[in-house]
């Protein structure tokens, strides 16, 4: 299942850490990081999928 989340962050970041871990810090983190650049949201999305089991 973490493949198919990194696959979806690839494309949404944000969408990729909301199906891991909900409406949380982490979740408006990665919405602010993604709108200040895509590669920073990217990062910390895969950062989280791959973090959290």
């Amino acid at each position: 299942m973490d493949i198919i989340r990194i696959i979806i962050a690839i494309f949404l970041p944000p969408l990729g850490v909301f199906l891991q871990v909900g409406f949380g810090g982490q979740f408006w983190l990665n919405i602010l990081l993604t709108l200040l650049g895509y590669v920073p949201g990217l990062v910390h999305a895969i950062w989280i999928i791959a973090k959290t089991k």
